[in-house]
């Protein structure tokens, strides 16, 4: 087992604190350290489930070193017909099981083309049973959470069950990993929507990609506040655009707390200034300014 000297990215430590999971931080160490992730489970001792979930939490933290290929991304998918999902009723006695378990989920009776998509769940996407059960599960949780009062059909679950199969999320444990990852995320998101004084909606899509791009960037609450507070002072409340334009130059810089962020102030300074507006905020008003 390779020991090799490494150096940690801020940013990465960040990412694996926030995780709070030991088996995670150690798979990573072991990968940077230069060992194949292949003989993580001999050389950690680390037990299949633990291993599984370990792997799932850093392909979530976009920390793991290399793409996985999935069946889903040559040819077309499969177009089953009626015959097929009777087939499959009558022969397959786990798709059967499935059948009954989802609508017992949604509380509904599935019509065909409904069958059909939940038929591929399983010979196209190659997902096991219980991981369907739970990806109903999830998907169901995450429509109450956003307010809906229905369940959500299954061409909505189909698409959260493509992007399960492109991340290798095909086991319990994996399948775990990414929930425990996404419920913290989404608690993450309600702090930051405390935190910018947004309460009573959701956040648009454009929103939604600017507030997960800042917390993916590893900023601390205290940072994102000063941001939040530079924005609101300069531009009269809260401009995304520009907030962002701070944010990214802090990142860039390597800014990631407010005492980071204060003294890189300080420090960029020309004599005589008064310090009111830091090099991002000129920046992003600049460019601003430009695209008005």
């Amino acid at each position: 087992m390779n020991v090799n000297a490494i150096t940690l990215p801020q940013q990465d430590v960040r990412k694996l604190l926030g995780a709070a999971n030991a088996d995670a931080a150690l798979l990573y160490l072991y990968i940077a350290a230069g060992n194949d992730p292949g003989k993580a489970g001999e050389d950690l001792r680390l037990p299949d489930s633990r291993l599984n979930c370990a792997g799932a939490i850093l392909r979530q933290l976009g920390l793991w070193p290399e793409v996985l290929p999935t069946k889903i991304l040559a040819g077309e998918r499969p177009n089953y017909s009626e015959n097929d999902v009777l087939d499959a009723m009558e022969r397959d006695m786990d798709f059967r099981s499935l059948y009954g378990e989802v609508q017992r989920l949604l509380g509904r009776n599935l019509n065909t083309e409904e069958l059909k998509i939940l038929l591929g769940f399983v010979r196209y996407l190659g997902l096991p049973g219980d991981v369907i059960s739970l990806l109903v599960c999830y998907c169901k949780e995450r429509a109450r959470k956003r307010g809906s009062l229905r369940n959500p059909s299954l061409r909505t679950i189909e698409k959260e069950a493509y992007q399960w199969a492109e991340q290798g999320i095909d086991t319990l444990e994996a399948a775990s990993a990414y929930i425990q990852t996404q419920n913290q995320r989404e608690s993450q998101m309600t702090s930051l929507m405390s935190l910018l004084q947004i309460r009573g909606r959701n956040l648009t899509a454009a929103e939604e990609r600017y507030a997960g791009a800042w917390l993916t960037m590893g900023f601390d609450a205290d940072a994102i506040r000063e941001a939040y507070e530079r924005t609101c002072l300069n531009t009269g409340g809260l401009n995304w655009a520009y907030m962002n334009k701070i944010l990214t130059r802090w990142q860039q810089a390597g800014f990631h707390t407010l005492e980071q962020v204060r003294a890189g102030d300080q420090k960029n300074l020309p004599k005589g200034a008064s310090g009111q507006l830091g090099e991002a905020e000129l920046e992003a008003i600049q460019s601003i300014l430009q695209e008005g």
